[in-house]
């Protein structure tokens, strides 16, 4: 811990990490028949197996609205509870109100404070939970819900192979309540690359379908994901291993004090290969990519969902989420994770 923070009368901590994923899974073979690919490329260059798919009928909203809900039945309390509802995405069911504000309808919560953090999609693991942390501090509220829920799927050209192999819909949410001085999360490293603004971005244009040139729509009218995939690859290989070592160092941390570390979720190989470059062995980071596919901001809290439940992470490991995507933005957080007895709000 900084100096800084150890001044700050109590810490962020994550009492609970709820989830949600669409029933639909699609598998490789099943985009074998829908684009031009194969499993084995699908395999050897991006290193997801399956996917799950939003149904039509299934908004942002109705996503995130199950991982709050399923993140206060693991901590014990009431929706009711909540001071604040965060949702970070770049998909929301409108324009507005805030997907925020239909995730607490959803849930019958009224008067509850509401809105969106849009940070680029993947990024908002890093992003919009340090948005929470930072109201948490303020003091003025004490249960915040971090959600973070796209159906990025229903961005895609149904014939764009470059982006439909690589993306599935899920929902996670991060539960912060304030925990003992010294424990919890440490203030969050941000940078963006605006230079990069195009190498991922929801183009606005109109397409139309090459069997007969009529016009085509995705889920949200002329929008349509684009994306660079190698540019992302190279931003990420080239920049993600310095800027987890200037995380550690503002910290006044090593690489030999992370216990594990959590990567967004955009290819499996990716992901070991930043492992090689910042010296750490693939055993400190766990995946899902491989089994849910890039699920962009959801992307992290679900895998340290996965690493709570499993034991893989317990009170005191030194943790580190650090996130990647449009704009080029990314972002980093250490936690020094926290004991149930450190928290400072009784479950209610």
């Amino acid at each position: 811990m900084t100096k800084a923070a150890s001044t700050i009368p109590y810490g962020v901590g994550i009492r609970a990490i709820g989830g949600y994923v669409p029933s639909q899974v699609v598998t490789n073979a099943d985009l074998e028949e829908r684009l031009d690919t194969t499993d084995a490329w699908i395999s050897e260059h991006i290193g997801v197996n399956t996917r799950h798919w939003s149904a039509p009928e299934e908004r942002t909203s109705d996503l995130g609205a199950a991982a709050l809900l399923d993140a206060c039945e693991r901590a014990g309390v009431s929706p009711d509870s909540i001071d604040l509802v965060i949702c970070g995405t770049f998909t929301p069911d409108h324009m507005l109100p805030a997907a925020a504000v239909a995730i607490a309808r959803k849930l019958g919560l009224t008067g509850v404070p509401g809105f969106d953090v849009n940070s680029g999609g993947c990024p908002g693991g890093t992003f919009a939970l340090d948005v929470g942390a930072k109201y948490l501090l303020s003091g003025q509220y004490r249960r915040i819900a971090v959600v973070l829920a796209d159906t990025t799927t229903k961005t895609l050209d149904p014939e764009d192979r470059t982006v439909g192999v690589i993306f599935g819909d899920a929902a996670a949410c991060y539960l912060l309540e304030p925990c003992a001085p010294g424990t919890g999360m440490t203030p969050a490293l941000l940078r963006s690359d605006p230079s990069a603004y195009e190498t991922a971005f929801i183009k606005r244009e109109q397409r139309t379908w090459s069997k007969d040139g009529s016009d085509k729509l995705s889920g949200f009218g002329s929008n349509f994901m684009h994306m660079h995939g190698r540019s992302v690859r190279n931003f990420a290989l080239d920049n993600m291993p310095n800027f987890v070592l200037e995380l550690l160092e503002h910290h006044e941390m090593t690489v030999e004090d992370i216990d594990l570390i959590i990567f967004h979720q955009a290819n499996y190989h990716l992901i070991h290969l930043l492992m090689e470059k910042i010296g750490l062995p693939p055993e400190r980071t766990l995946t899902n990519v491989e089994r849910l596919g890039n699920t962009s901001g959801a992307g992290v809290p679900l895998v340290l969902r996965e690493a709570v439940d499993t034991g893989r992470v317990r009170a005191g490991d030194t943790v580190v989420l650090a996130s990647f995507g449009a704009g080029m933005s990314h972002g980093g957080t250490v936690i020094k994770w926290t004991d149930d007895d450190d928290f400072l709000v009784s479950a209610q």
